[in-house]
């Protein structure tokens, strides 16, 4: 992904000399859908068509690609007109961290449940995390299958990089109930809930997870895995997904 050149000034040790850095970039986007704001967001100026998608799903705007009429991207703007023109907002939803929700408590009867039987092997988990790089300026999100990776994004944050996969695989007509993503950083809540909306089985990482993002992972039927490097990984949640090497 492409990074803006800025001017800085290098210090080691005791030399100090006028340098070059790279700088990602991060803008405002206002996204507005039949004509109403719905948010603003924080995000990587690319791919915004998959990005408006997938962001729609998850937050229960929509149900299915199909319901799009029209998403127009402009600078700091994304319009999306949807075939119910009165549909404004998503279903009311469990306030998690990261993006807010509408309610102000955490009612797992009220989040979606997996259905899902496919499983992985920790070797095909390695390898679709040996893509994303730990400790880099970006987040990396991939979306995975039988028959390796499917599709992977970049953001600054990887709650919208999971979005765009997201997207991504709803215009592309993946079945995500056979599919798996991986991320880098700390797996929360809200990425727990997003793979929940899509169908997503099995989310991993190549850091850790919060708390509660194991407790709703437990109690939703979703695998929730980290620490994923090429010694091993650790498993959270429904360890009967991941099958024997």
């Amino acid at each position: 992904m492409a990074a803006e050149k800025i001017p800085c000034i290098r210090i080691d040790g005791a030399s100090r000399e006028e340098s070059g850095d790279e700088a990602v970039e991060e803008m405002p986007v206002a996204f507005f859908v039949n004509g109403r704001h719905a948010a603003t967001v924080l995000t990587s100026p690319h791919y915004l068509e998959e990005f408006a998608t997938g962001y729609l799903y998850t937050e229960q705007i929509i149900r299915s690609p199909g319901e799009i009429e029209s998403i127009r991207v402009e600078k700091n703007r994304i319009s999306v007109l949807t075939k119910d023109p009165f549909r404004i907002t998503g279903r009311k939803k469990t306030v998690l961290s990261g993006c807010g929700g509408a309610v102000s408590y955490i009612d797992t009867e009220k989040l979606e449940k997996i259905r899902s039987d496919f499983t992985v092997t920790p070797a095909a988990l390695t390898a679709a995390a040996s893509g994303p790089a730990a400790g880099g300026d970006l987040e990396t999100v991939s979306l995975a299958g039988t028959e390796g990776v499917i599709a992977s994004f970049e953001d600054i944050d990887r709650h919208t990089a999971l979005d765009r996969v997201i997207g991504y695989g709803l215009r592309a007509g993946i079945d995500f109930s056979a599919t798996f993503a991986v991320t880098t950083g700390t797996v929360t809540s809200e990425m727990v809930r997003k793979c929940l909306v899509a169908g997503i089985p099995i989310l991993a990482s190549t850091g850790g997870a919060s708390g509660l993002a194991i407790e709703i992972a437990e109690a939703t039927g979703l695998c929730l895995i980290g620490r994923i490097s090429e010694t091993g990984l650790v498993v959270y949640t429904h360890d009967e997904r991941v099958a024997e090497p």
